[in-house]
């Protein structure tokens, strides 16, 4: 009886010990490990994670693989593992699952750093060779890739679908920004789909990193206090840090329609934390919505409300009254209309009646006053059930200037002038769906108009990667620009240049097709073939790319359409407007600076 009590104890106490250091392989991470080709292709010891480098393939294939692309090549399971045995490379494997983005400690302030990690399926994980982990920003064609193979002789159980396999840093990525990872299963026969798993995530904004005090473009005032004394409404804010270098704010209110924007400049020697403003000119009892940022391109606006109250004037008693004077008022209205009107007919028939004796026609004056150059009001063609939808080209040889100043362009158009504006900045999910050459194409055959922002950039011609001869270099070779978006972008507007050359061979209309320079921009910078296109120069023809958007005439006999929001004293009035002259002054001033140099 005590032998077969202690015999059943042993047992649970053994099966206790196997579930636990099971627990324990599947609860650690399995990290790459640093191996050559030679101990992966033979199945030697201490190869069952391994990290292939872009050396490695090098010495594997007798070439490099592109920069951007790290260590991935195409199909690396028969590439590199398929010589020995190519039957290694046949079978099915399911993608993994349960991928993960964590963010690892980045010393730089200005970006991130990720591991991905997942677990592999079950589904044929005996035939499992290893991973393929890709990195792309959504909107962009540069792509960061890692390999990690297992050595041919390794067969992974069932169980082991409950292991973590993670990868190596993502080093550089830009705060703030999308990214797309896809971690795929070797190997991938050619027939089969579910082999790849993506997941799109965000990085860290810099507030999120580094606080919200050291972020100018995150900064905006937290702690806002607005009193009312009669019918001066006093708002205080706290100021920005000095480290951040922020000199002035705005503030907008607005409530039924209406508008009130305040430029707003503190004195940093008399309060260098927080700052009081005046509201002017609110109408009583009215709820206003506001706003308040820095003075800065894209700043982060916070808003608070402010509710004017009725102002009582104290001391005057309300009017009596009395029932004789209830009967009077009303009689004495009704005579004072009458003698106003009369006075009105006499006062305007006085200067005919001068006018006759001058033998002086009247209808004269009046076609006279008729025939000068008067604004009204004109209605937009009403056969349109939706606003135009306008595709903007540009390139992105001239640095984030220019795009900075793309995008406030395409903000204003569509805010301003009734336009549905497309940009790739703005749709990068469906580019990085589609893929940027099939958005394009796609944009370019629904867009109702296409203009190309013309710059010097659009005149030089990316250039391959060159080779790079350091070896050394090679095993940190997977970092890349992720920024770049030259492929999409400059592509994008040759593919312009070859619609307008074909329409024009055809005979067709080419009022689809713009151009367009900004004022610093000079009229070499508008290539050849787009020469045929209507062509305009912003922001002092914002009137008339309006009127080439909408097909409404800016002047007809007796009158002209001005619009106050597109007009170029109105539109700096704007916080958009004022955003969009600031963005192409800097783009000025960097490209002069080039030029000088």
């Amino acid at each position: 009886m005590w032998k077969a009590a202690a015999l059943v104890l042993y047992h649970l106490l053994t099966l206790g010990q196997l579930l636990s250091a099971q627990e324990d392989v599947t609860a650690a991470a399995i990290t790459p490990q640093n191996c050559s080709l030679d101990c992966i292709r033979q199945g030697g010891p201490g190869c069952e994670y391994c990290r292939i480098t872009r050396a490695d393939v090098k010495r594997a294939l007798g070439f490099k693989s592109i920069n951007a692309f790290g260590s991935c090549i195409p199909w690396p399971c028969f590439e590199l593992l398929g010589e020995e045995d190519p039957q290694i490379c046949q079978h099915y494997v399911q993608a993994p699952n349960d991928v993960k983005v964590e963010f690892v400690h980045e010393q730089n302030p200005q970006s991130d750093t990720v591991v991905v990690s997942w677990k592999p399926s079950y589904y044929g994980i005996a035939f499992l060779r290893g991973f393929q982990v890709s990195l792309q920003a959504l909107g962009g064609s540069s792509v960061a890739c890692q390999l990690f193979l297992f050595h041919r002789n390794l067969s992974l159980t069932v169980s082991h679908a409950q292991r973590v396999y993670k990868s190596d840093p993502f080093p550089g990525l830009s705060l703030g920004s999308q990214y797309a990872v896809t971690v795929m299963a070797l190997p991938v026969p050619e027939e089969w789909e579910k082999f790849y798993h993506s997941k799109i995530f965000s990085t860290r904004s810099c507030a999120q990193k580094n606080s919200l005090e050291q972020c100018k473009n995150d900064w905006y005032p937290q702690h806002i206090q607005v009193e009312q004394e009669g019918s001066a409404i006093t708002v205080t804010f706290n100021l920005a840090p000095p480290n951040l270098g922020i000199r002035s704010y705005f503030s907008l209110c607005y409530a039924n329609g209406k508008k009130k924007y305040i430029d707003i400049t503190p004195n940093s020697y008399k309060n260098k934390t927080h700052h009081s403003f005046q509201l002017t000119d609110l109408q009583e009892e009215t709820n206003y919505t506001c706003e308040i940022a820095a003075d800065e391109v894209d700043a982060v606006r916070r808003k608070f409300n402010v509710q004017v109250l009725r102002i009582r004037k104290g001391g005057t008693p309300p009017l009596s009254v009395s029932p004789s004077m209830a009967l009077m008022l009303p009689l004495g209205l009704a005579v004072a209309a009458i003698l106003v009107v009369l006075l009105a007919a006499l006062t305007r028939r006085r200067p005919q009646l001068h006018m006759k004796r001058l033998n002086i026609k009247p209808d004269l004056i009046t076609q006279d006053q008729e025939s000068g150059t008067q604004e009204e009001m004109l209605a937009l063609p009403q056969g349109r059930q939706t606003p135009p939808r306008l595709l903007i080209c540009y390139s992105s040889n001239d640095g984030p200037a220019l795009i900075k100043a793309v995008m406030q362009l395409g903000s204003f158009i569509q805010q301003y002038m009734a336009t549905q504006v497309c940009l790739d900045l703005w749709d990068s999910l469906s580019v990085a769906g589609e893929g940027s050459m099939a958005w394009y194409c796609r944009q370019i055959q629904e867009s109702d108009f296409i203009m190309v922002i013309c710059s010097p950039g659009l005149n030089i011609k990316p250039k391959p990667p060159e080779p790079d001869n350091n070896e050394d270099e090679d095993e940190d070779g997977e970092l890349c620009d992720f920024e770049s978006n030259t492929f999409s972008s400059d592509t994008a507007v040759q593919l312009v240049g070859e619609e307008v050359g074909r329409a024009k061979a055809r005979g067709r209309d080419l009022s689809k097709y713009m151009s367009v320079i900004f004022e610093y921009s000079e009229e070499t910078d508008v290539p050849t073939e787009l020469r045929l296109v209507s062509h305009y120069t912003l922001t002092k023809d914002l009137p008339l790319l309006f009127s080439h958007l909408h097909k409404v005439a800016l002047h007809r006999p007796g009158g002209y359409l001005k619009i106050n929001n597109i007009s170029e004293e109105g539109f700096t009035k704007l916080p958009a407007g004022a955003a969009l002259q600031r963005a192409i002054l800097e783009v000025g001033m960097e490209m002069r600076a080039k030029r000088c140099r």
